[in-house]
């Protein structure tokens, strides 16, 4: 089967593609998987390290010819503030939590999470409930113009980032409460109110 074994990023690439492969963020990050594209052909990605891919990336194969990458729609909501001051004060909130989002126009675009959703509302912005093509930031850690790996673990922990989260949030003594231990080499005490 033939392989694409480089990425060239978003719209660097003129050459027309051989075929598209339509994914979610969730099948955009990835190394290696048998794929086929929206006309039927068959390739094998075959990336030497995982990357996140975005939509307008093309993957190369064997021979040159390239496949288009196409993100695909999905259950989102579009968050909207009051201003811009207030849409950054829930950007924070939401980056505060780790969770991947899209900066788009006048909003933000998170996945669809009724917890998320209430805080948000809770904040006093809007959630506007859209099916749209997912393409969240890379982050302050991301690698190259790709992004950076991603785990089923709810959190992203990453060595020297301070978790302390003093941000107004009412703390207790880890033996107070259920602590739990990540095998980060450090622990967190939840308030689970």
């Amino acid at each position: 089967m033939i392989r694409a074994t480089r990425v060239l990023g978003q719209h660097r690439w003129t050459e027309a593609p051989a075929d598209t492969v339509v994914l979610d963020f969730d099948n955009r990050h990835r190394r290696r998987m048998a794929m086929a594209g929206t006309r039927g052909f068959e390739f094998l990605l075959d990336l030497e390290n995982a990357v996140a891919l975005r939509g307008g990336d093309a993957l190369v194969l064997d021979d040159g010819r390239l496949i288009e990458v196409a993100a695909a729609p999905e259950p989102l909501v579009e968050i909207r503030g009051s201003d811009p001051h207030h849409l950054i004060r829930v950007a924070w909130h939401l980056g505060n939590r780790h969770l991947p989002t899209q900066i788009v126009g006048k909003g933000l675009r998170i996945r669809r999470d009724h917890v998320i959703e209430a805080m948000v509302k809770g904040l006093g912005a809007r959630v506007i409930e859209i099916e749209a093509p997912f393409d969240p930031e890379g982050g302050a850690y991301a690698g190259g113009d790709h992004g950076h790996a991603h785990d089923d673990h709810a959190h992203d922990h990453h060595a020297g980032h301070d978790h302390s989260h003093d941000q107004g949030h009412h703390h207790h003594d880890h033996d107070e409460h259920g602590a739990h231990e990540h095998d980060h080499g450090h622990s967190h005490a939840h308030d689970h109110k």
